[in-house]
């Protein structure tokens, strides 16, 4: 728990050890305003970065630019041979409703460059946990999500992607209606092994 005499580094590491994402149906209508989504993004961007290449970009969405994309998304849906029923597109169409700001991290590849594509594409999801942790320590509730419509080409096309980018998360922000419940984590040392020769 925190408290007055904590340090900073202890609520830091409070902070990282107890942050829980909020599931976005969950998330509550008030976001962070320009200048606490702008904080939020540069705390993201501070991730590391080989070669220097910042290859990530985001894309937002707020207001009515998320039930204008709601469109697209229902449109991808039945393009995929989705079952055609009311209260799915419904759904679809009111996906990005489900929090007051949602930014897209896309993953911004440069095939030519002699860093690994792997380590830029673990840049990108670097980003997105650094979104997270930030949206936290200002009080926000977040979730980083993928599902079907990260990988569509449709989507793609509206996101306007070009062929070495893809999208690495979608980021639902907004307020914390109310803490969400701690769920099971895998013990440290079930995931902790001490390398030594074989003998």
């Amino acid at each position: 728990m925190v408290n007055s005499f904590m340090t900073a580094e202890d609520r830091l590491l409070h902070l990282l050890k107890t942050r829980r994402s909020v599931v976005a149906r969950d998330i509550g209508p008030d976001g962070p305003d320009a200048e606490q989504l702008r904080e939020i993004l540069h705390a993201g961007m501070r991730v590391p970065d080989h070669g220097k290449l910042g290859p990530w970009r985001f894309v937002v969405f707020e207001g009515s630019s998320r039930i204008q994309f709601g469109g697209v998304l229902e449109a991808a849906y039945l393009a995929n041979g989705m079952p055609d029923e009311d209260d799915r597109r419904q759904f679809e169409r009111e996906r990005f409703l489900r929090a007051p700001v949602v930014v897209a991290v896309i993953s911004v590849l440069s095939p030519q460059s002699k860093i690994p594509e792997w380590e830029q594409i673990l840049s990108a999801g670097a980003v997105c946990q650094n979104i997270l942790v930030a949206a936290s320590a200002l009080g926000f509730a977040a979730q980083w999500l993928t599902e079907w419509y990260a990988y569509d080409p449709m989507v793609a096309q509206a996101l306007r992607l070009h062929d070495n980018e893809r999208v690495a998360g979608f980021i639902y922000l907004g307020s914390v209606v109310s803490p969400p419940r701690e769920r099971v984590r895998p013990a440290l040392d079930s995931k902790l092994m001490r390398w030594r020769p074989e003998l």
